[in-house]
């Protein structure tokens, strides 16, 4: 089985292609290039680079968020588009799920922690965070302002995701020897999300492209704004 995958949760980015559970090809984006503008070429380059057609494709795979809002509606809508028009499954995989599996691997880490801390920019001096024992969630996806977060952390915690690097004096000075840091804090996701759809795939799970349902956590501001209108 063939699963294209891609990731749109921050401006980076990923896309990836993987043959099974085995990832074949993965490409980080370009964070200066729109996402926009760059995704057609990005996902035509993962399949030129591994000898694929897209028609060869038998399953898709999307981050459902947290992320950029701009960035999840075009990867979703890029991805819908494609499952669409070949008639293929297309699986959604929340960003936090994906680092929460790859801070399981023993490489992420340097010493074996009880609980995963996912960090992932939300901008405005907050994160989205959720809390995992081992691929467990343990807390829910939340937004929150770090040292608030932090006040509730207990133990020996690892930290992963791309707000990690920015807080990394705040989690030292708040945890001290306890806090670890995944390596690297902010790795791509798209061949893990490719790993996990396949997985899904194999346990007889195989949804409709309009069945995705994106991970927002924090409203996005335009709804915001047209609920504060409303009240006036």
């Amino acid at each position: 089985m063939l699963v294209l995958a891609l990731d749109t949760t921050n401006r980076q980015g990923s896309c990836a292609l993987a043959e099974n559970s085995e990832v074949r090809l993965e490409w980080a984006g370009d964070a200066e290039q729109p996402q926009a503008t760059r995704l057609p070429g990005d996902l035509r380059r993962v399949l030129e680079q591994s000898g694929h057609a897209l028609a060869d494709i038998d399953l898709f795979a999307v981050a459902t968020g947290p992320g950029s809002f701009t960035g999840l509606r075009v990867g979703i809508a890029t991805m819908q588009g494609l499952a669409f028009a070949l008639n293929k499954p297309l699986i959604g995989v929340s960003a936090f799920d994906a680092l929460a599996r790859l801070a399981a691997d023993p490489a992420a880490s340097t010493g074996a922690v009880a609980r995963t801390a996912v960090w992932i920019d939300a901008w405005r001096g907050e994160v989205y965070a959720a809390l995992y024992e081992g691929q467990r969630l343990i807390e829910p996806p939340t937004v929150e302002r770090p040292e608030v977060i932090l006040k509730r952390l207990t133990g020996h915690v690892l930290f992963i995701g791309d707000a990690v690097d920015a807080q990394r004096s705040l989690i030292r000075t708040a945890c001290g020897d306890a806090a670890r840091l995944a390596q690297p804090t902010a790795p791509l996701l798209a061949g893990t999300m490719a790993r996990m759809a396949y997985e899904v795939a194999q346990d007889g799970v195989h949804p409709s492209p309009d069945a995705i349902a994106p991970l927002y956590v924090r409203r996005p501001d335009a709804e915001i704004a047209r609920d504060a209108r409303a009240t006036h």
